[in-house]
């Protein structure tokens, strides 16, 4: 017998409390490395160079609770925020939800275990460089951060009732 449908299949992310939320971050630290964007075509380049608060190995800000006021320029995620931006990264729980598909095998809402994000491919250990060891950002452009990792698929769209 199956049970109820988890949250994420049922509320749209306007509807879900703060802490089902917070839940949808996989913990990739990929919407942490600095991006830079082309001010004649608008066109993105990511970077494999990570915010300074970015933990590498864990993929966790080191800290979350006062992130705004240390980094300024942090963008803190709201459904309405989510819905205009164009640089989450494409495995991105919230702009997954948003585009009507439904989270991976590997995010550890469905797994049961916060390894899966790293073990997929999908993290930045082992791939992201610290602010003070970078150098020019743009000697940094990566594309691996735009794109899904072989060993993730992505997750067709579904159709909501």
């Amino acid at each position: 017998m199956a049970g109820p449908e988890p949250f994420w299949r049922t509320k749209t992310l306007g509807a879900m409390t703060r802490p089902e939320w917070e839940s949808l971050c996989d913990g990739c630290g990929r919407c942490c490395l600095h991006k830079l964007r082309d001010a004649e075509t608008e066109e993105l380049v990511w970077t494999s160079v990570a915010c300074r608060l970015l933990d590498g190995h864990s993929c966790q800000c080191k800290d979350y609770a006062n992130r705004k006021a240390r980094v300024p320029d942090c963008v803190k995620l709201t459904p309405a925020k989510v819905a205009g931006i164009d640089w989450l990264p494409p495995t991105c729980a919230y702009r997954l939800l948003a585009e009507g598909r439904d989270l991976p095998w590997w995010h550890p809402l469905v797994s049961g275990d916060p390894e899966t994000v790293h073990s997929a491919g999908v993290s930045v250990r082992g791939r992201s460089v610290a602010e003070r060891d970078a150098g020019a950002l743009e000697e940094n452009a990566v594309d691996w951060p735009g794109r899904w990792p072989a060993a993730a698929r992505p997750i067709p769209r579904r159709r909501r009732a």
